[in-house]
């Protein structure tokens, strides 16, 4: 797994590093098949007092890419909120992959041959 984590009008520390590392932990965790994921945390500046934090992540998954994206005025709530909701995608996306279908147990085998 290929993963960028780069800021815009802000610099990435390294408490922020390992706090969105332990946030993608979880999404990791229910689907193994990320191929490469771009975090990309921003600060706003329309005016002082309304600063927005935004953060975005783009996940490459085989067959899919999962684009996410927050803002809000503390940058750790915005990663949090961010997480959420690339859990519920990444989810949804492994609902839509896996084969719920099952073989009706005529197709599996010739009946009439064996008896």
């Amino acid at each position: 797994m290929n993963l960028t984590i780069s800021g815009h009008h802000l610099e990435v520390t390294p408490a922020l590093r390992e706090y969105v590392l332990t946030k993608l932990d979880r999404v990791t965790r229910h689907f193994d098949q990320v191929v490469d994921v771009t975090v990309l945390l921003s600060v706003e500046k329309q005016k002082e007092k309304d600063r927005r934090q935004k953060a975005e992540v783009n996940l490459h998954v085989k067959g899919k890419d999962i684009f996410v994206e927050t803002s809000h005025e503390d940058l750790y709530a915005a990663i949090d909120q961010l997480m959420d909701k690339l859990d519920r995608q990444v989810c949804r996306h492994k609902d839509k992959v896996q084969d719920h279908h099952h073989t009706s147990p005529k197709r599996e085998g010739n009946w009439d041959s064996a008896q």
